[in-house]
């Protein structure tokens, strides 16, 4: 499953400097690059068409089952992590295996995948040591319509007015968490751990209100643990320092009880920050960064949320209270992923008459 070493320096040399890749017997055309973090990089490509000496049962449009996940000008995103140790292996097979679980119109789908071993000597750089493998894991997913990768929700409503404001913000607040109702209903239910901003795509549709997709399963795990000593306790926040976003990180991750039962709700406080954050462009607990002695933990543990100053905030204190609802620091009493959904329903329904 994958390519040639000659195909595989011709993979190097488009991403590189754009060009043609071969993701197993489907061609694309690297357009630019949309991100990076870590040892990840999404590109913009472009399905090349196979021509007709290719014969029948190529492309993606005989591989995909769901045909709605096609994208109609053939644009699509791939997402390639260089593997340097069997560690980074197993957590790349992980996120392929969880995001073949979900099939949601608010989940990013995966489309397909491939996991390269090489052995190559890249550019300035030396084999890897004791003769292991590089691999290089490929997805692509739709974007819908052709509309460009929203990486950053922040800012992005900000040049509307008033109720339309409060109403995208709104629907895109319904949106992730019709996405995450579909991840916690699973048996066992999952939770994303990651939700922000930047893991949210936003598609602006033609005379429609934009679609908010959540996407990134790579810290995606069953929901619900059980910690029952204080090495467990330990054990959880490591993870989730590694895995989970600090600004939007539930305070049992920031301090784990060493008698806990963690389940799901940790989305809802991401969530929560995420809404926040479209809203005034970072997350509540970010200003304490820039205080001097300041403690984004502390602020997290105690949920002190800072507002805007001013007599004419921008959002209506509904919307403070929706937020302040989902940042209740102890677990129990934080809302579930219904609870939410009915809310904000009946928050757009107020906002729209």
């Amino acid at each position: 499953m994958g390519c040639t070493f000659s195909g595989l320096n011709t993979l190097y040399d488009a991403v590189n400097g754009g060009g043609d890749v071969w993701i197993n017997e489907n061609r694309f055309r690297i357009l630019r690059q949309l991100g990076e973090g870590g040892f990840a990089f999404v590109f913009l490509v472009k399905e090349v068409p196979a021509d007709n000496s290719s014969g029948p049962g190529t492309g993606l449009t005989t591989k995909v089952k769901d045909k709605s996940h096609l994208s109609e000008d053939g644009t699509y995103a791939m997402k390639k992590v260089l593997i340097q140790n069997n560690e980074q292996l197993e957590l790349v097979r992980e996120e392929i295996r969880v995001s073949s679980l979900f099939s949601h119109p608010n989940l990013l789908p995966l489309l397909d995948h491939a996991i390269i071993a090489v052995k190559l000597i890249l550019k300035g750089t030396s084999t890897l040591p004791n003769g292991q493998y590089s691999m290089l894991e490929y997805s692509w997913k739709p974007l819908l319509d052709g509309s460009a990768l929203g990486w950053n929700l922040a800012g992005q409503f900000k040049s509307n007015d008033g109720e339309e404001r409060v109403l995208l913000n709104l629907g895109c607040s319904s949106d992730i968490s019709a996405g995450l109702k579909h991840m916690h209903s699973l048996e066992p239910p999952y939770a994303h751990n990651d939700v922000k901003p930047g893991n949210v795509l936003v598609t602006h549709r033609k005379g429609q209100s934009p679609l908010a997709i959540l996407m990134d399963f790579g810290s995606a795990r069953p929901a619900r643990k059980q910690i029952r000593s204080r090495t467990e306790a330990l054990q959880l926040q490591e993870w989730t320092a590694e895995h989970c976003s600090a600004p939007f990180r539930a305070p049992e991750f920031w301090d784990c009880p060493s008698h806990a039962d963690i389940d799901e709700r940790t989305d809802v406080w991401s969530l929560g920050c995420t809404l926040y954050a479209t809203m005034y462009g970072v997350s509540p607990f970010e200003y304490a960064l820039g205080e001097s002695g300041g403690s984004l933990q502390l602020a997290v543990l105690n949920a002190q949320i800072k507002w805007p100053a001013g007599s004419k905030p921008p959002y209506p204190e509904a919307l403070h209270q929706f937020v302040t609802w989902m940042l209740q620091p102890q677990a129990a009493v934080r809302p579930r992923i219904d609870d939410i959904i009915i809310h904000v329903d009946k928050l757009i329904a107020k906002f729209s008459s």
